[in-house]
């Protein structure tokens, strides 16, 4: 009787554990609504499980050093940022290859605040000025591309959310 208890009670114990890691995943669709935190910039990503690394639209960029300097579209506030390069990665897709600088910067999609590294290029061609890729979505989010816009950002620090 007391294997079959601990046996019950550890087989218990795995699936609430697993059933607890399932529920902190949240369903997104293919495009969503993100806030840049602190900033309470909303704009809309696209949501890239192709995509290693996810890139945000930089518009006059330069780099000094180990520091860089970019606006945001003026679609989406035109706001001028100064932030640290955190890394440099090497991007290619079918018709370009490139070197591009990294910043660290948190996000509000759903209930979920993340402190991501995105990647910086001029996307003025592109729809979306945001793509998120899997190093952001692996461990957070489960995609359904046949929805869209499927939570709104619904996070503690978000300034668009106020009324001024």
């Amino acid at each position: 009787m007391g294997l079959k208890l601990i046996f019950m009670l550890t087989t218990f114990f795995i699936i609430a554990v697993g059933m607890a890691g399932a529920e902190e995943k949240i369903t997104i669709g293919g495009v969503e609504e993100v806030v840049l935190l602190p900033w309470g910039v909303k704009l809309p990503a696209r949501i890239d499980t192709g995509a290693a690394t996810s890139s945000l639209d930089a518009r006059d960029l330069k780099v000094h050093d180990d520091t860089v300097e970019f606006k945001l579209p003026k679609r989406y506030g035109g706001l001028q940022l100064r932030l640290p390069v955190v890394m440099w990665h090497d991007v290619r897709g079918a018709e370009f290859k490139g070197r591009r600088p990294a910043i660290e910067v948190t996000i509000c999609i759903g209930s979920k605040t993340l402190r991501v590294h995105v990647t910086l290029n001029d996307r003025s061609t592109v729809e979306y000025p945001l793509i998120m890729g899997r190093n952001v979505l692996q461990n957070n989010f489960v995609v359904d591309v046949s929805r869209a816009k499927t939570t709104r950002p619904n996070c503690p620090d978000d300034k668009s959310r106020r009324e001024y």
